[in-house]
């Protein structure tokens, strides 16, 4: 595997239980790749593999469950119930960070496959023969690792895409005209869901990393500094954005005053909203892009995750669907080296496909819907409300985004 993420990580301990060797070969060290800043939104299915993989332990003592979400729009908050819309699932917030580092501990604490730092690949060379190689540089010397198969789990700029012809492949993209100015702030979140808000100011999303740590972000256009942006700046238009009048239960008529009992706080329990302000550790501006490149699979070598696939963060999808696709590997490798036998291996591009696609609609959708473009009329304003409503209104419509949130089945 090259990439030493989540997706090669997990896809590592997977094959380890499994009993098939492997290498993982990850190009920066590891005090960097246990402090990389991403996704923090787990799907019931991705938490039930890390489980069943032996990462579940520190997760489930530390990760917060979230059984819902908030939409904020028109001056009204309304709340998705997940585990009444769809039978009882739910997300849990467990920072990737956290997570990299369980993975990290199997592999290197307790007999996992081999796993070299600064390792970085140069060449994916011999895809469509038996043996493809990797050629890669280590502790100064080149080197060429030659295997059964190549897994590509480096991300949107690795080198492993490129082992497929360009014949052979193609790439479907769009980028967003806009971006997120996401912060850390040390501060406890002011509600214990996630808030997405819609508003004439531009989207924002109010997040978690811990209970002492907030995840917040505001739409701002392409090519934003985040030096623009001071401390008191953020927080007056994360206040702006998040104005209510009041709260609605989804399919429910009945408004409830926001400054009463509506939002809930991390035990569940009602509480008031307020937005809670502190100093921000961190900013950054994130660019929204989504790309597909499509075949998965080229003779021995195979894409997962991000080499794959990226959508914007709108859908909370990224990390949840690079684990759905090395577990559908995972089985595959597992059959092929138990029994010889090739049919999962031969089906994992259009397996994974089907589910990518299904994810990329919904985070277009989310981002689409709760974004302003530069230059939006009033009446695509008004579509976006209208689609707003329909998902607060209908039963129907709102059991189709909390199981699209909540995670597809893998396979």
């Amino acid at each position: 595997m090259i990439g030493g993420g989540p997706a090669g990580l997990l896809l590592a301990r997977l094959l380890h239980q499994s009993g098939i060797d492997c290498v993982v070969l990850e190009n920066r060290d590891r005090s960097y790749v246990e402090h990389r800043q991403r996704a923090g939104i787990l799907e019931q299915g991705t938490a039930d593999v890390l489980r069943a993989c032996g990462a579940g332990e520190r997760m489930d003592r530390e990760g917060l469950v979230h059984d819902g979400i908030e939409l904020r729009y028109g001056r009204r908050a309304h709340r998705l119930d997940f585990v009444e819309l769809t039978g009882g699932r739910r997300v849990l917030v467990y920072p990737q960070t956290e997570l990299v580092k369980d993975l990290m501990a199997l592999q290197l604490d307790h007999g996992g496959a081999p796993l070299l730092f600064e390792a970085r690949a140069l060449a994916v060379t011999g895809a469509d023969t038996d043996r493809p190689r990797i050629h890669y540089s280590h502790q100064g010397r080149e080197q060429t690792l030659t295997c059964d198969y190549v897994v590509g789990c480096d991300g949107s700029h690795g080198i492993t895409r490129e082992a497929i012809p360009e014949r052979a492949r193609r790439t479907y993209e769009r980028d967003y005209p806009y971006s997120w100015l996401g912060v850390l702030a040390d501060v406890p979140p002011s509600s214990g869901e996630l808030i997405y808000t819609h508003s004439e100011r531009g989207f924002a999303l109010f997040s978690m990393r811990t209970p002492a740590v907030s995840r917040l972000y505001l739409q701002v256009p392409n090519g934003t500094d985040p030096e623009d942006w001071p401390d008191d700046r953020i927080w007056d238009e994360l206040e702006a954005r998040s104005a209510v009048d009041a709260t609605i239960d989804a399919t429910i008529d009945a408004p409830r005053e926001a400054t009463g009992d509506a939002p809930r706080d991390a035990t569940g329990k009602d509480a008031p909203w307020r937005l809670e302000r502190g100093p921000i550790a961190a900013k950054s501006v994130l660019p929204l892009h989504s790309r597909v490149t499509e075949p998965m699979r080229y003779g021995r070598v195979l894409l997962a995750g991000d080499a794959a696939h990226i959508v914007p963060p709108t859908g909370a999808k990224g990390l949840n669907l690079a684990v759905a696709d090395v577990t559908v590997l995972a089985r595959a490798l597992a059959q092929r080296y138990e029994t010889g036998a090739t049919e999962l291996l031969d089906a994992y591009s259009a397996t994974c496909l089907r589910r990518v696609w299904c994810a990329v609609q919904f985070s277009s959708a989310m981002t689409t819907t709760l974004h302003i473009a530069p230059g939006q009329s009033p009446f695509e304003t008004r579509l976006q409300l209208a689609r707003l409503d329909r998902v607060t209104s209908s039963p129907h419509a709102a059991a189709e985004l909390a199981e699209n949130y909540t995670g597809l089945p893998v396979g």
